[in-house]
């Protein structure tokens, strides 16, 4: 039991809840690309390195664009994950969104050498070659912030700009204040993440797809992970089917899970709370969305994070939580801050609270 629970705190700090899917508009041939035994159903690019990135497309089409948008979901999601802006806002504005799976997810190759540079890497390959551009934007959602960050880091010069869509912190970044993250359970559940991944592995395997016993379920809804408003989005929500026992079966499902957590929790090349501003000419800007009720990254670290980088405009939605993604209303005011510089008053963050 005490596994169990470990298990389901896990998976409930990384943001692994049941991510909606928006139904393709697009009909594509299925067609295999490396192995004649696989289906693929969607478009990819091949890379340099011979892996294949799968992507999808939404809103006008490229060539008439106004502005180019890759979206980098976060941990056991994919390119089907939601954005909920509409497309009356997508056509009025002329936006491109670009959605792919990032390596070893849905349709898109394992990388077996992932890293927090080969994710910034991926993303300029994967713009270079569907031609979006020598500037472009980028939005990263929850643990898809850390390619996010990397981008800022390695390739500042081909942003446009970037929003960071409830950001996951990593603890091992070295400037995090001792008593903002001394009693966090957040902090020792984030090493333990290393460690079972790392030295565990076979063990967790079994556990999440063994059903002798019940295992821990990401959608079980637990509270102390999702406010009323989360938990509200994933009473309504049908789940991505990776977290399934069924899908988890496939190792190389799970190998890449694990990969993705040691990237992402593991020692970085950089602190990005040392950065310095990349665009003191107002070139580019960089924004971070963050729910005040969020219960997977707390709302103080990122304020704090806002405060070491004060070149980086935050913002602050009340009442919300981590799954920020699906309210329409916040994800047009992603939009419409990055892309026209607008700053809504709702969401101006209460920092005398800090």
């Amino acid at each position: 039991m005490v596994f169990k629970k470990l298990v389901l705190m896990m998976m409930g700090c990384l943001g692994c809840a049941g991510q909606p899917t928006e139904p393709s508009t697009e009909k594509t041939e299925s067609k295999s690309l490396i192995d004649e035994s696989v289906v693929v159903t969607s478009p990819r690019v091949k890379l340099g390195d011979g892996r294949y990135l799968a992507y999808r497309e939404r809103g006008v089409p490229k060539n008439i664009s106004k502005y180019r948008i890759i979206i980098v979901h976060g941990f056991g999601s994919s390119k089907e994950m939601s954005f909920m802006a509409s497309d009356e806002l997508l056509d009025e504005l002329g936006i491109y969104l670009l959605i792919f799976d990032r390596a070893g997810y849905g349709e898109s190759d394992i990388n077996s050498k992932r890293s927090l540079k080969s994710e910034a890497s991926d993303i300029e390959e994967l713009a270079d070659l569907l031609e979006l551009g020598s500037r472009f934007y980028v939005i990263g959602v929850s643990l898809g912030c850390y390619p996010a960050w990397s981008c800022i880091k390695h390739i500042p010069g081909r942003l446009a700009g970037v929003a960071l869509v409830v950001p996951f912190v990593n603890y091992k970044w070295r400037t995090l204040p001792k008593d903002l993250v001394k009693n966090d359970y957040r902090k020792q559940l984030s090493q333990w993440v290393i460690w079972i991944t790392c030295y565990a592995r076979g063990i967790l395997h079994w556990w999440l797809t063994q059903k002798v016993f019940p295992s821990a379920s990401v959608l079980d809804g637990n509270p102390q992970f999702f406010c009323e408003r989360d938990l509200e989005v994933l009473k309504n929500t049908p789940g991505y089917q990776l977290f399934t026992q069924d899908g988890l079966k496939d190792r190389s499902v799970f190998d890449s899970l694990c990969s993705d957590i040691i990237v992402a929790f593991g020692k970085w090349d950089f602190n990005p709370l040392e950065l310095t501003d990349p665009y003191p000419q107002n070139e580019s800007s960089v924004h971070i969305w963050q729910g005040v009720k969020d219960k997977v990254v707390p709302v103080q670290l990122q304020r704090h994070v806002s405060q070491r980088l004060p070149w980086i405009r935050y913002h602050e939605v009340p009442d919300c939580g981590h799954l920020l993604v699906y309210d329409t209303a916040v994800c047009e005011a992603v939009l419409t801050s990055l892309l026209l510089g607008e700053d809504p008053p709702l969401y101006k963050p209460k920092l005398a609270d800090h």
